[in-house]
């Protein structure tokens, strides 16, 4: 029979969890330690009275390092969810109260957005949403490729415009506002560019045009293509002739001269996404919502 676990013996508190997190990052004391400021001994003891506590290994030592057991593994991804959770309920409570921003307006949202993506759509939500009576202001906060998640997670977000497939939503509440195909972007004088459709096949493996690599969560694929940071650098390589890749069609509207868009036939489609924490209660966000979904 199990025995009652006292619920003050397992509580968590946010410093261990940070700890706790860099020794499982780092898989290393002495550079967990450095990261967090901190000696290494106390560091070490801090993670055991955490397992005792727990009454669960979750470190495996030896002479090289450290190794996460099956238990750490969880604690790895259920601290990090916690200490977003913290992060993102301090900067919100700040956000409402004015503390971010001295001398500006309280209960503003902040709207995370891919740099280049949307533009027509994010320009008449803002449009429609200034003339509601339940409106605040909106601060655009322009991300890199698939920030918006953690924007959303950690709390320098309270809203964002995510895209499927490349977004996840899980965890999220949202509204699907709009659904694209995909073009091939490439350079306006290559043959490639005069057909009137392509398939993801036959651009995959052009010789002198590899395709543009994305990082997803800041990790790139491997590929002799190269690493695309923002789309002002992305359009530069297009043009120079140095890659070729592929965008929702609405990327059009950036377009330069000397860039062609060519749709592909079998490329999957992009759905835009309206997403929020699931446990907000704001009453501004929910207007923007709403004014989102009837657009």
């Amino acid at each position: 029979m199990l025995s009652a676990v006292d619920p003050l013996e397992t509580r968590l508190e946010t410093r261990e969890l940070r700890y706790f997190v860099a020794v499982a990052e780092e898989l290393h004391f002495g550079r967990a330690a450095e990261r967090l400021g901190m000696a290494q001994p106390p560091l070490s003891r801090a993670v055991q009275q955490l397992e005792r506590r727990l009454g669960v290994c979750l470190l495996e030592r030896n002479r090289r390092g450290v190794r996460l057991t099956g238990a750490g593994e969880v604690l790895l991804q259920e601290g990090r969810a916690a200490l977003d959770a913290a992060a993102a309920a301090a900067r919100r409570t700040r956000r409402a109260g004015g503390a971010d921003r001295p001398g500006g307006p309280r209960d503003r949202l902040v709207l995370a957005v891919k740099a280049a993506a949307s533009h027509e759509l994010l320009r008449k939500l803002l449009a429609a949403y200034a003339v509601e009576p339940g409106c605040t202001e909106v601060e655009v906060l322009l991300c890199g490729m698939c920030e918006q998640e953690e924007m959303l997670r950690d709390g320098r977000a309270d809203v964002a415009l995510m895209h499927t497939p490349w977004n996840s939503l899980a965890g999220f509440d949202s509204e699907a506002l709009m659904t694209e195909g995909q073009v091939a972007l490439l350079p306006a004088g290559h043959p490639l560019a005069a057909r009137k459709t392509l398939s993801l096949a036959e651009i995959r493996d052009v010789p002198d045009l590899p395709l543009a690599r994305w990082p997803t969560h800041g990790t790139y694929a491997p590929g002799p293509g190269p690493e695309i940071h923002n789309q002002t650098q992305l359009a530069q390589l297009i043009a120079l002739g140095r890659t070729v890749a592929v965008v929702p069609d609405s990327a059009r509207s950036w377009l330069w001269a000397e860039h062609a868009a060519v749709p592909l036939t079998d490329a999957p489609s992009v759905v835009t996404h309206i997403a929020w924490p699931a446990h907000s209660r704001s009453l501004a966000l929910a207007c923007l919502v709403r004014t989102a979904t009837r657009l």
